[in-house]
C-alpha cells in the first residue's frame, strides 16, 4: 500500500531529527521509503512561543496496516524523546500518517485523510512536490488545494 507521511520537528536539532526519523522508517523490515520531499521550515502553527519547525513528507509502499503502521510512527515518536507537553506545543520529532492509499479511516485512533492536510501548507507543498498528481479522498487534486492555501511562511530550506 502506498502511504504519505508528514514529518516536522522544531527540537534537539530539527533538521537531524528528521534525517532520523526517516533512516528509522527505512530500517523497519515492513516499509520502503520511495520519495521524500525537500526540507521546509515553517512557523509553528500553535504558541508562537517556540521555534520554528523543518517539515517534510515521504511516500512509502508497505504491508502493514493503516493502525499497524500508526504503531511503528509513535514508537519512533517514543524513541526519539517525543513529549506531549502541550497541544501543537513544541516537539522532538511528530510523524502523522497523512493519506493510506485511497482510503478514508476515521476511528477514535486515525483519521486518514489527515484532517489538516489541505489547511496546511507545510504539508500540501511537501505533499504535492513528491505527488503532483495525488487525488486526496474527499478533497480533490492536490494541484487545486496548493492553489488554495497560502504559504504562510512557509520556505524551502534544502532540497530533496
Amino acid at each position: 500500500m502506498k502511504a504519505y507521511i508528514g514529518l516536522g520537528s522544531n527540537l534537539a536539532d530539527p533538521q537531524a531529527q528528521v534525517y532520523t526519523a526517516i533512516e528509522a522508517l527505512r530500517a523497519l523490515p515492513n516499509i520502503t521509503v520511495v520519495k521524500r520531499s525537500s526540507l521546509y521550515m515553517s512557523p509553528p502553527m500553535g504558541p508562537q512561543d517556540q521555534p520554528d519547525y523543518i517539515n517534510a513528507v515521504i511516500e512509502i509502499e508497505t504491508e502493514l496496516s493503516a493502525h499497524k503502521l500508526l504503531d511503528q510512527l509513535q514508537t519512533i515518536e517514543q524513541q526519539q524523546g517525543r513529549i506531549r507537553n502541550r497541544h501543537w506545543g513544541e516537539r522532538t520529532i511528530d510523524l502523522d500518517l497523512l493519506l493510506y492509499g485511497q482510503q478514508v479511516i476515521d476511528d477514535e485512533r486515525l483519521q486518514i485523510p489527515h484532517l489538516g492536510i489541505a489547511l496546511r501548507a507545510f504539508v500540501l507543498y511537501p505533499l504535492a512536490e513528491i505527488a503532483p498528481e495525488l487525488m486526496i479522498p474527499n478533497m480533490g487534486r492536490i494541484e487545486q488545494l496548493v492553489k488554495q492555501c497560502p504559504l504562510d511562511g512557509l520556505q524551502q530550506v534544502e532540497n530533496s
